[in-house]
């Protein structure tokens, strides 16, 4: 199928079919799909989640703590937010069991740039999805049970057809109430509708933002009359008057209200009786209009804040559910929004240097994490992102401490995406001749705009102590073992060889023998092994030799059952690989005339440096960022 008959055939599916009233009662004793309120649809849509057993998963078990967590399919691409979408999809459930969430405004509080309006389009799209069931003609959607009465009908449509009580609410729109009297009371004149909500013919869907302060006008919200109609009714007849407020267009469905804590209190009070009574008034003199939909609100926290202390908005206060949209807090998925941004752009295809996401985002976590007690940030910026620091910082507490002692409140201030994003635009186009992202040039551009956007001077100084104090640091670390290992990769025989070498040492060094080189015949009693071993172990500041000799040696002698009695690769156990990576790496100042881009002494020289760019292009750089961090590397070095 070409793409016109699938745009086609898309068209064809979501038009409107229509059937009588009764036709309409028979369907609604097969599907109860057919009389399902807004939230039942927003669940149907929205889908079954994935159960993940984090236990399974040694950084989502300390993430999580091993609890059994729900995925939805549906919003995948909402990275670091399982807690923000349980709380959505909770408000959703309950709402379509009928509970108190049902009279209650959806509201995201959170700060700039983190996800709100990307949830309420995800959800305005979910809704999309699935068709619902309208009196034909009507401008409000209104759900063909409104035209029964839930005293004297309920008990019947509930016997005949199986439709809960709960269902029928007896409203009809005036515009229904105009057509039945000129049915003379036959209700069975009216016919029903099977409609698709759409955005883009305000079906079910509608969008509403504040207007003017000055500005006091509800039509926005419930409508007004036409005057193009008062020649021929009267100005509080049902025809005279336009149904195009975001209420009526958004029955049976979700109404999103923009910053809704900007608009005044009195535009607000429509949206009070709408959720509270199920309808709303009018500005003429007509009887209610139903409203069986969803409001979706959201803002930012000042606004928020500043409404909540207006002692005159407690009644307002007390019929939204807060749900609180954070930033990103760990920095593997910081990292994957900027994939998934970069993706939707035509940067896609633009290299990017290894570690330039995650130096960003790491960045971006740090300016949102509130500074632990004693205890560095970096390494709670670690253990959020469920990295084990056992070995590595004693020091660092555990996520729930950090948590608990951050407060709820940890998350909703600091960098944005949307700022990230920006400086990562910056980042790409810095080089005029090539198109390219590199952490030399992030460092440089974070620097930049700190500057520039004169934050208050604690701000300043903490966003440039991470540089200084982190990034820059861990980034020449990195990169110096990125352009030694591009270095040695042609050398994992010696490798290999110091790994045979230690492991020989210390399993003679264990049982307290002696042990005789088989080449040349020496002989090294103990405490000639232990010489030997230490070389190894001193440039990676091994803390307790004995028990790490006794480790590698157990390790290795259960590999080799498995490995028909050989030793297993030097790279196969990550300890052992850093120890052996340290011994290598201690010792090369032999690597810088290979590395540099200077007119080379020798031929074996330029034969080498021809390779460590080649190996270095493998490992995700351009020839010309090779060059640019490389001569970035060796001034660093010659500065310490």
């Amino acid at each position: 199928m070409d793409i016109f008959d699938t745009v086609k055939s898309r068209y064809i599916n979501t038009q409107q079919e229509e059937m009588s009233l009764h036709e309409y009662l028979e369907f609604c004793k097969k599907d109860p799909m057919a009389y399902a309120n807004a939230a039942e649809r927003m669940l149907n849509a929205i889908g079954e989640p994935e159960l993940v057993d984090t236990s399974f998963d040694s950084r989502l078990s300390r993430i999580f703590s091993n609890k059994l967590i729900k995925k939805y399919p549906a919003f995948k691409e909402f990275y670091g937010m399982e807690e923000s979408i349980e709380q959505i999809v909770s408000y959703f459930k309950h709402a379509a069991q009928g509970l108190e969430e049902k009279k209650q405004i959806l509201y995201l509080l959170g700060p700039v740039g983190g996800g709100k309006s990307s949830l309420a389009e995800k959800l305005k799209r979910l809704m999309e999805k699935v068709p619902f069931y309208a009196i034909k003609g009507s401008p409000v959607f209104e759900s063909p049970l409104g035209l029964f009465n839930p005293d004297e009908d309920g008990q019947i449509l509930e016997e005949e057809y199986g439709i809960p009580k709960r269902y029928i609410k007896g409203t009809m729109s005036p515009w229904a109430v105009k057509r039945l009297k000129e049915y003379g009371g036959d209700i069975s004149k009216f016919r029903v509708a099977r409609l698709y909500p759409s955005l883009a013919h305000q079906v079910a869907i509608a969008k509403t933002e504040p207007g003017d302060e000055n500005n006091q006008d509800i039509s926005s919200l419930v409508g007004k009359v036409d005057i193009r109609q008062l020649e021929e009714y009267a100005q509080n007849d049902p025809d005279a008057y336009s149904f195009s407020g975001g209420l009526c267009r958004s029955n049976q469905g979700l109404l999103e209200f923009v910053e809704m804590f900007k608009a005044p209190i009195k535009v607000l009070h429509p949206l009070l009786t709408a959720t509270q009574e199920g309808n709303y008034n009018s500005t003429e003199g007509m009887g209610s209009i139903p409203f069986e939909g969803i409001i979706l609100a959201h803002s930012n926290e000042s606004e928020w804040q500043s409404f909540k202390n207006n002692k005159t908005n407690e009644a307002f206060i007390d019929r939204v559910y807060i749900v609180k949209v954070p930033y990103c807090l760990r920095v593997t998925e910081e990292i994957k929004i900027y994939e998934k941004l970069l993706l939707h752009s035509s940067l896609r295809e633009a290299p990017c240097a290894p570690d330039t996401l995650r130096m960003l985002a790491q960045f971006s976590v740090l300016s949102r994490l509130k500074e632990p007690e004693n205890s560095n940030i970096f390494s709670k910026m670690r253990v959020y992102d469920g990295q084990n620091l056992k070995d590595t910082d004693p020091n660092a507490k555990s996520l729930q401490e950090y948590k608990d002692a951050a407060g709820v409140d940890e998350g909703m201030e600091g960098l944005s995406t949307r700022f990230a994003f920006k400086i990562l635009s910056k980042v790409f186009n810095f080089d005029p001749s090539e198109v390219a992202a590199n952490p030399v040039h992030l460092l440089y551009v974070l620097e930049q705009q700190i500057e520039q956007q004169q934050y208050p001077p604690e701000v300043h100084e903490r966003y440039l102590r991470f540089i200084k104090e982190f990034l820059a640091p861990k980034y020449i670390d990195f990169l110096s073992k990125e352009i030694q290992t591009a270095y040695l990769e042609s050398y994992s025989e010696y490798g290999q060889n110091i790994f045979d070498r230690y492991v020989t040492y210390a399993d003679f060094w264990i049982q307290d023998q002696e042990y005789r080189d088989p080449e040349t015949g020496d002989i090294l009693d103990r405490a000639a092994i232990n010489d030997e071993l230490e070389k190894i172990e001193k440039p990676a500041s091994i803390a307790n030799p004995k028990d790490f000799r006794n480790e590698i040696v157990n390790f290795v002698l259960r590999a080799r059952a498995n490995n028909k009695g050989k030793n297993p690769s030097w790279l196969s156990y990550e300890k052992m690989r850093t120890v052996i990576e340290k011994k290598m790496f201690s010792n090369t100042e032999d690597l810088l005339p290979v590395i540099s881009f200077n007119a080379k002494a020798s031929n074996d020289d330029q034969r080498k440096h021809g390779e460590f760019v080649k190996r270095m292009i493998e490992r995700g750089y351009t020839e010309k960022q090779v060059r640019l961090l490389c001569e970035w590397y060796i001034r660093v070095r010659k500065s310490q």
